[in-house]
């Protein structure tokens, strides 16, 4: 139907679904394009596109498992991106070169002294790029401030206008290859009397490397030439990329390849004692069935002792079963005489004691009365040996005499006859004549 032939309402309607199809249209590539846009921003900011980088390079021996594109890892978290992969010219002793950008300020911790890039070679072929940040106290590779090479005059000119804004960039040593200054300082900024101290030491064309540190770029405008002692200008555009030394691990593949052969080296000794230990084990099996036998044999011992352990449990039963029923009784007779015995054995001990005691005391007595009698008497002893003499004369007499000589005959013995001379025994009468 022609637009002409609608009523005067159906084309005001009209007009109005027309209005509001054009504003959601309108609001819908607004949305988009703000959409596009935060994607391109996020992925901008996420790839760092909008931050300072630093280009470095370095050589390694393979590339196997890295790519253009790859991250680039510091202390666990990726910092950069491998931007060029090639290798090098035949007669070069060095493999394969590898570019990478590390983004700011992380590029900052690469330092002059301990940074190096490791190749951490992971399962399935694959390698990742990892840099280790400098040693404290070294100085960074690539800075923003820009170098300049003045005179000990042009600086006296800039630091009195600028103070507190320039530092050296340079190690300075004297005449006697002493250190003096080294870079950054003096912290605080130059002085005078820094430079008149500069200017003593007589340095070659009077010029030294220095820095204001006010002044910031936007890319990478320094480069610490270690070989030099000190900062250089660099151009991000014609000159290298600073280059970082490379520690390459064994990859993965090299790695399992060695086990490998390991293990097939040690195959045969495992198999060897597989068959020691089939052997150890049917020993066991053995020892274990002749166990079973020996226990099915000891078990009337057990029977039996469980039956001897049963009667020995109350209270006297061993003795019962040792000695008989009426051993308990005997042992207590026995047990009542013995006690008996012992005290009327203390008691007699007791009596023999005194009377021991009471012969003793006569005894003492008697020989005090015999040392009185022989102390009051002298001569005693004197009369008593006399006596004793005279009383064994009166013996010997009498034995020689026919009629006791019997009396006092010796007797025969099995002893040897005596050698002495055998005297001729006569009567007393002939004794006489």
């Amino acid at each position: 139907m022609p637009l002409q032939d609608l009523t005067p309402q159906l084309r005001t309607r009209l007009n109005q679904v027309e209005r509001a199809v054009g504003w959601f249209v309108f609001f819908a590539a607004v949305l988009l394009l703000f959409g596009f846009g935060y994607y391109i921003y996020h992925t901008a900011e996420r790839k760092g596109w909008f931050v300072e980088k630093a280009e470095f390079r370095t050589y390694l021996q393979s590339s196997a498992g890295l790519k253009v594109g790859d991250q680039v890892l510091m202390m666990g978290s990726p910092v950069g991106q491998i931007t060029k992969i090639f290798p090098m010219p035949p007669d070069d002793r060095r493999n394969v070169q590898v570019d990478f950008e590390i983004r700011a300020p992380d590029f900052r911790y690469i330092r002059s002294g301990g940074s190096q890039v490791k190749v951490n070679a992971g399962f399935l072929g694959q390698s990742q790029l990892e840099v280790t940040r400098g040693t404290i106290g070294t100085f960074a590779v690539a800075v923003t401030q820009p170098v300049f090479r003045k005179t000990i005059d042009e600086l006296r000119a800039l630091v009195a206008v600028e103070t507190n804004q320039w530092q050296l960039s340079q190690y300075v040593y004297d005449t006697h290859s002493n250190l003096v200054f080294i870079p950054y300082q003096p912290y605080a900024g130059l002085t005078l009397s820094n430079l008149d101290l500069l200017a003593a030491l007589n340095l070659e064309s009077n010029v030294v490397y220095a820095y204001n540190n006010q002044k910031n770029s936007k890319h990478v405008v320094a480069v610490w030439r270690n070989e030099f002692r000190r900062y250089e200008s660099y151009d991000h555009l014609k000159d290298p990329p600073v280059e970082l030394p490379a520690l390459e691990s064994v990859p993965i593949a090299e790695r399992l390849d060695q086990i490998i052969g390991q293990v097939q080296n040690a195959l045969p000794g495992i198999l060897s004692l597989t068959n020691k230990i089939a052997a150890v084990l049917d020993n066991a099996a053995n020892a274990t069935a002749n166990l079973n036998t020996a226990i099915v044999a000891a078990q009337p011992l057990v029977t039996n002792f469980a039956v001897i352990s049963g009667e020995l449990r109350g209270p006297g039963a061993l003795g019962v079963w040792a000695l008989g029923t009426n051993a308990p009784f005997q042992l207590e007779s026995a047990l009542t005489n013995a006690n008996t015995l012992l005290v009327n054995v203390n008691t007699n001990l007791n009596q023999l004691t005194e009377d021991i005691t009471l012969t003793l005391l006569n005894v003492a007595n008697i020989t005090s009365n015999l040392n009185a009698q022989v102390q009051a008497n002298p001569n005693l002893l004197g009369t008593l040996g006399k006596t004793i003499a005279d009383a064994d004369d009166m013996v010997q007499g009498l034995k020689r005499h026919w009629l006791l000589r019997s009396a006092f005959k010796a007797k025969t013995t099995n002893a040897p006859a005596a050698t002495a001379p055998v005297t001729k025994l006569t009567t007393p009468r002939g004794a006489g004549q």
